[in-house]
């Protein structure tokens, strides 16, 4: 704060002048007849002197900017009051005068206290029948807004603004004192950004915007003193009404002419002011998400305001996180890619439109920073007027027949992220990446081979019903096809969806691990049913098939991990923020731990290049639920789709090193839904995924991925034991001996050998330990050199299997 200097004699003269005059003041408002005795001056002096000399000034509430990643496009503003402090030179010339001129003429010449004004005020207000004259100047102005502003009382308020002489004298006391500690311009400034003017405006920056959409630097004459002109009565002079038009009009140009008296301008000028038509915009800032610059963003925006909501940095109590977020004048960069964004905005809405009752949901994570990029769904954010509702009927048949209406095609609910109720949906066979993940932490590398039987009878004990075995209470998962019966690595199994691969492959290393691993990835219980089923964790033998509920964005980070080298960052949807004085907050930081090593991370990453038409790094992919998302998105891309019984869900991950974007289509309003979600289908969720993938990598590096290592690809190789021409059962003997399972083939091939004998191994030479080996039998007929069945072909059947399995 920068001290003024003041002539010691000058101060102490106003001092004693305006206690005197208090004393006058007070003595007439209750005893007029005594009102200019010596008595009343003696007391006012002792009065005034009593009165404090120190103000508190408080911040006023200052409006919030929340920008795109680009730090340019805006996304949302937030505020209990619009108000922006700006400084003196980002005021134009034109606006500091009209100010001056429409209610302190002698500011520059001023204490702090205009004591001529004050007489004469007193002298015409007790003259019958004259109007009331006020004396305020900007200063005294200034310290009744800071008072108001600083109360931390509602009566503290009343205190400062209420029609009182006690009131009167205070301001002048503490008037005379800010006069000592501000230069008049910063007196000025500090008035300019506390005023109010009408219409939600709370000082000059927001009023410039809202009256003339431009910055307080480039306001003009007329501009000028039709705000000056405000301040004093904004509701009775508001120019945007039909009443107020005319007295703005008229107190602008009374403005402009007092702009003369001050010679602040010349006639000339006034004239040219006062002949400018008055034309306002009327343009309200806009508050909150449901005001966001686009309004399908207001989901991201929710999104933001609910991790806002969550950080006790802001404050320890949600009241005072909200008010921080309101009031506080921060500048928020957020993660939001717009180029991401607009992408998933047309790619949900080209799947399904907003009066649908499915939604087509997708989230966009970067790998590595775990900064969320987009969030869209195929809905409009915003609340159904319960006076003139527009959304249709629920689709749950309960709540239909009660008339309910649903959550389409208007909702402010977390449908991708989450609370609020909000517990998610099944994601389906995506689900079975944990398992993989937790495969490679045991040691089972990707080579690792099951005989995946059409029906697999689990050691899970379940409910009896469709999904138990006949007479029993043992899980018994099938696959989608029976086709998908056979011989399978991870590579196969995953690229073809093989349930009955999965599930023994899961009670191999522990169900409760692949729990661990799928929350250690980013996956979040948050129905009571699930977190029932975690406590248990060790017989939730349907888990690897996604019969738990997620979000797309908990999914979407999920897969971001693996493709971050295993390296978890929680979703966070800020990259910046800074104070009003510019501070860079560290909150905004990428919050991330390695929780996977590397090379299990790219190993399951290699896997997952499978099932989206890319190839591992060593070709051993076989199948593609989603085949086409390689060529269509045009970049190394990884991913899993899923889908549930009966598809009432249909889920697909797709990624890059850049971007993972996860897409879920369900109904949130009827989880139980009779509809049949699609995948690949233009009006499926395979499309809005692949899609919003490939235009958010427009203009992007192309980035491979890196292959895993030897060792957690192959694992431990062994010699597989020469069977040629034995009896099955030596055969069998021999393999297990060595440390391998036997499977021997239904199918018989032309050998040297005996009919009924080994004819060889599926594969002969090398595999992993531990792994599947499957004996040929001879049919006999065959000629030597021509004595295995398929040497060396990839394990698995047919490519097949249903989209999204």
């Amino acid at each position: 704060m920068r001290k003024r200097d003041h002539n010691v004699l000058t101060n102490a003269a106003s001092l004693l002048v305006c206690g005197l005059l208090a004393g006058v003041v007070v003595a007439a408002a209750a005893f007029p007849a005594v009102a200019m005795s010596g008595l009343a001056a003696k007391a006012g002096a002792e009065t005034f002197g009593a009165l404090p000399t120190e103000l508190t000034v408080a911040r006023a509430p200052q409006i919030s900017y929340l920008l795109a990643s680009d730090g340019k496009t805006p996304l949302a503003t937030m505020y209990d009051e619009n108000r922006r402090d700006v400084k003196l030179a980002d005021i134009s010339e034109p606006m500091r005068k009209a100010i001056i001129a429409a209610e302190d003429h002698d500011f520059y010449k001023h204490n702090g206290v205009d004591i001529n004004g004050v007489a004469r005020a007193f002298v015409n207000n007790q003259t019958e029948g004259s109007g009331q004259q006020g004396a305020s100047t900007l200063t005294m102005q200034y310290v009744r807004l800071a008072i108001a502003y600083s109360a931390t009382h509602p009566a503290d308020v009343v205190a400062a603004t209420e029609d009182t002489s006690a009131r009167k004298l205070r301001e002048m006391k503490l008037a005379l004192q800010v006069d000592k500690e501000f230069s008049k311009d910063e007196i000025l400034t500090r008035y300019l950004n506390l005023a109010s003017f009408g219409n939600g405006a709370y000082g000059i920056f927001a009023a410039s915007q809202v009256y003339f959409g431009k910055p307080p630097s480039k306001l003009k004459i007329e501009e000028a003193a039709l705000l000056a002109g405000m301040v004093k009565a904004p509701t009775t002079n508001d120019p945007t009404t039909e009443a107020g038009y005319p007295l703005a009009l008229d107190r602008r140009n009374y403005v402009i002419q007092n702009m003369v008296d001050i010679k602040a301008i010349t006639q000339q000028e006034a004239d040219v002011a006062k002949a400018t038509k008055l034309v306002v915009k009327d343009k309200r800032t806009p508050n909150g998400c449901v005001a966001a610059n686009v309004n399908s963003w207001g989901f991201f925006c929710d999104y933001f305001y609910r991790w806002w909501m969550d950080q006790e940095t802001f404050g320890s109590t949600r009241y005072d996180r909200e008010r921080r977020l309101k009031s506080g004048g921060y500048n928020v960069v957020t993660t939001i890619d717009v180029q991401a964004q607009r992408a998933a905005d047309k790619a949900v809405r080209k799947a399904k439109s907003e009066n649908s009752k499915e939604a087509a949901m997708v989230a966009v994570v970067e790998p590595g920073t775990g900064r969320v990029r987009a969030l869209a769904v195929n809905r409009q954010f915003k609340l159904d007027d319960p006076k003139h509702p527009k959304n249709k009927i629920s689709s749950d048949p309960a709540k239909s027949k009660k008339k309910i209406r649903g959550n389409y095609p208007a909702t402010v609910n977390p449908l991708l992220t989450g609370g609020d109720g909000i517990t998610g949906y099944q994601a389906g066979s995506t689900f079975k990446m944990f398992t993989i993940v937790a495969a490679l932490e045991k040691g089972v590398p990707l080579s690792h081979t099951i005989n995946a039987p059409k029906q697999f009878k689990s050691e899970y004990i379940i409910r009896p019903g469709p999904a138990a075995c006949p007479g029993t209470n043992f899980y018994c998962p099938t696959n989608s096809t029976e086709s998908m019966a056979g011989v399978h690595n991870m590579w196969s199994a995953f690229g073809r969806s093989v349930n009955t691969y999965f599930v023994p492959l899961q009670q191999q290393v522990g169900a409760e691990n692949v729990v661990k691993a799928a929350k250690r990835l980013g996956i979040n219980f948050r129905s009571q049913e699930d977190l029932d089923l975690e406590k248990g964790a060790h017989q939730w033998g349907a888990f690897t098939l996604g019969v738990s509920q997620t979000t797309p964005l908990d999914l979407a980070n999920a897969y971001a991990t693996l493709a971050a080298d295993g390296k978890y960052c929680e979703p966070i949807p800020v990259q910046e923020i800074r104070d009003p004085e510019g501070n860079k907050l560290d909150i905004a930081n990428p919050r991330c731990e390695k929780r996977f090593s590397t090379e299990v991370a790219r190993a399951a990453v290699d896997a997952a290049r499978c099932p989206v038409g890319d190839k591992s790094s060593s070709s051993r992919c076989a199948g593609a639920t989603a085949g086409n998302v390689r060529g269509d998105v045009g970049f190394p891309v990884a991913g899993k789709s899923g889908t549930t019984d009966s598809e009432k869900t249909a889920a697909l991950v797709a990624m890059t090193k850049q971007y993972a974007v996860a897409g879920i289509m369900a109904d949130p309003d009827w989880p139980q839904t009779n509809v049949e979600m699609k995948h690949a289908e233009k009006d499926g969720i395979n499309p809005p995924v692949w899609e919003t993938l490939r235009d958010a990598m427009k203009g992007k590096d192309r980035v491979d991925f890196a292959a895993p290592g030897e060792k957690i690809s192959v694992g431990d190789q062994r010699s597989i034991p020469d069977v040629k021409c034995v009896s099955v059962d030596t055969a069998k003997s021999r393999l297990k001996g060595a440390g391998f399972e036997p499977v021997v083939s239904s199918a018989k091939v032309p050998s040297s050998c005996k009919q009924g004998e080994a004819a060889g191994t599926n594969p002969d030479g090398r595999t992993s330990k531990g792994g599947v080996v499957t004996i040929e039998v001879s049919s006999g007929g065959g000629t030597p050199g021509n004595t295995d069945g398929n040497p060396g072909g990839p394990p698995g059947g047919r490519p097949g299997g249903r989209p999204g399995g």
